[in-house]
């Protein structure tokens, strides 16, 4: 027999809601906050936080026995303190004591584990800012940074484990969706010809999970050779495997991912951008796909592996299959609180779950691959129209932007706002960088994404190179030309802040003599605001499609 069935949960559970448990007083009762998922139940405490397994059984977690839950908390212990060891402190016993009442970390028999942390302000979560709306560029780009050299520590495993394990997450998440259907709506009357009538208000409709689970299996076939060759390129890693907004913090000014998936090993490995599309999923679910994009574009900066420029064609899938573990998971959560008669508001947990189930059909539609080349003499805004357009193009979470300055700056070793010396712009430098950008414009385009190719262009040749590699990868092409006023540009380029540019008023001036011969590009005139730009360019995009 289980020894926790000598005290069962509940009572466990009370003993670490009870404010005496952790030295408080009465008064202080309210001090103890309960938090509870599908899997744990999460007591905070004055500075500390106890995590309890719960003891479930699902196809993809097994918290069923005592031994099971110890076993996860050590191994969540261990996995977390590669990503947050100023959080996780120790596995600390919940035991029965002589005298028969329950004792955290007593000196009786065992009857439950809990994983203690450190606790900090859940105001600062990553989903607590985006709901706050102050999810900021830098913030996002930080982020991006983060999970790159995150995956650049994360050691690679045998990787024909996961990828054929794919398939069955995408069949047990068919089964949960099932499941959890029924246990919504309970039995459906049939109509006069034995059909089962359909409810529009069911949690997830039995022709969309077929549909969902068609759709996926299609995909990963299809995918299947690209992820043996990243699997052969070390690109399979244990990664942090649970990688949403809920958990990544700010503490102490640093970004901190936490509560990294400790129960299987399989479902924490997988491709890095598998890893990474949790966090574009969940950015692009709250609607916040200027973010997702920011999060996108730094992190194939930070990452600078040319490989993902092939790779990306697994993105949308990847996002996909995360909406829908992650609509599982929130089903799950919903029943557990029915059946619980838990406080939660079950009707946003049915709302969420639905959302999450529908992005995920929305992420496997398919997207005509399109490059876009923003040129224009400096301080014309061309980069900042290229971030701006870059959200708005499908798939989502957007294109992938490729800017000369930054490609440049990379090719030096050195940082994006560091100043190169004059040698670094010698002609036959340029036409390396020039090469760079239309080789992974051409390699996004041919994955089936989106990219946006950002640099004066300011040579004809140079506008008819990216034109070629459009064409070669059979995207549709759109150049805009950015234009505007010598005060107007001189202003711009004296008021940017910390930027990949080394463009100064000197540079500018001596961009009027360019001869930038016959444009072809759509003439933009960038004089006015972004916002304006951006209408321009947009409306251009549209004619022409």
């Amino acid at each position: 027999m289980d020894a926790a069935q000598s005290a069962p949960q509940e009572d466990v559970f009370r003993l670490l809601a009870d404010a005496e448990t952790h030295g408080m007083d009465e008064s202080e009762s309210d001090k103890v906050r309960r938090i509870d998922t599908h899997a744990a139940a999460v007591f905070l405490a004055g500075d500390l936080v106890f995590k309890v397994k719960r003891a479930v059984k699902y196809p993809f977690l097994d918290y069923s026995t005592l031994d099971k839950r110890r076993a996860a908390c050590l191994a969540e212990l261990e996995v977390n303190r590669a990503f947050a060891p100023q959080l996780y402190r120790r596995v600390v016993p919940i035991t029965r004591e002589a005298s028969g009442t329950l004792a955290l970390d007593g000196t009786g028999e065992p009857v439950e584990w809990a994983v203690e942390m450190a606790r900090f302000d859940e105001n600062k979560t990553l989903d607590r800012l985006a709901e706050r709306g102050r999810l900021s560029d830098t913030l996002t780009r930080k982020l991006a940074a983060v999970v790159a050299a995150m995956h650049t520590r994360a050691k690679p495993v045998e990787p024909n484990s996961w990828i054929e394990a794919v398939p069955g997450f995408i069949t047990e998440n068919t089964a949960a969706f099932r499941k959890h259907g029924e246990r919504e709506q309970g039995p459906r009357e049939q109509d006069d010809r034995g059909h089962r009538n359909r409810d529009h208000d069911e949690l997830f409709p039995d022709h969309l999970i077929d549909l969902l689970e068609q759709k996926s299996l299609a995909a990963f076939h299809r995918l299947r050779p690209l992820l043996a060759a990243r699997g052969a390129q070390g690109l399979i890693r244990r990664g942090h495997g649970d990688l949403h907004l809920g958990n990544v913090a700010i503490l102490g000014g640093e970004t901190v991912a936490f509560d990294a998936l400790e129960f299987d090993p399989i479902f924490a490995s997988g491709d890095l951008l598998y890893d990474l599309a949790f966090l574009l999923m969940d950015l692009v679910e709250r609607g916040l796909l200027r973010a997702a994009n920011e999060v996108l574009n730094g992190y194939f900066a930070a990452a600078r592996r040319i490989e993902d420029c092939d790779g990306i064609a697994a993105l949308p899938f990847f996002m996909s299959l995360r909406a829908a573990i992650r609509a599982k998971v929130t089903a799950a959560r919903l029943a557990l609180a029915k059946t619980e008669d838990m406080t939660e508001d079950k009707d946003k947990l049915a709302r969420a779950a639905k959302s999450y189930f529908k992005l995920a059909l929305d992420l496997l539609m398919p997207a005509k691959p399109v490059i876009v080349g923003t040129g224009g003499l400096s301080g014309t805004g061309k980069s900042v129209l290229a971030r701006a357009l870059a959200p708005l193009l499908p798939p989502m979470p957007g294109a992938l932007v490729f800017r000369s300055d930054v490609e440049r700056k990379a090719l030096f070793g050195v940082a994006e706002t560091d100043r190169l010396p004059p040698e670094a712009y010698r002609p036959e430098v340029t036409d390396r960088i020039y090469a760079v950008l239309n080789e992974k414009s051409g390699r996004v385009a041919r994955a089936g994404h989106c990219a946006i190719a950002d640099a004066v262009f300011a040579k004809p040749q140079e506008r008819t190179a990216l034109e070629t590699a459009a064409a070669a990868a059979g995207a549709d092409f759109h150049g805009l030309f950015l234009v505007a006023d010598l005060p107007t540009r001189l202003a711009r380029v004296a008021g940017r802040g910390p930027d990949a540019s080394d463009a100064d008023a000197a540079v500018a001036q001596r961009q009027e003599d360019f001869a930038i011969g016959d444009v072809t590009w759509e003439i933009i005139d960038a004089s006015g605001a972004p916002d304006e730009t951006l209408a321009q360019a947009r409306m251009e995009i549209a004619r022409r499609q």
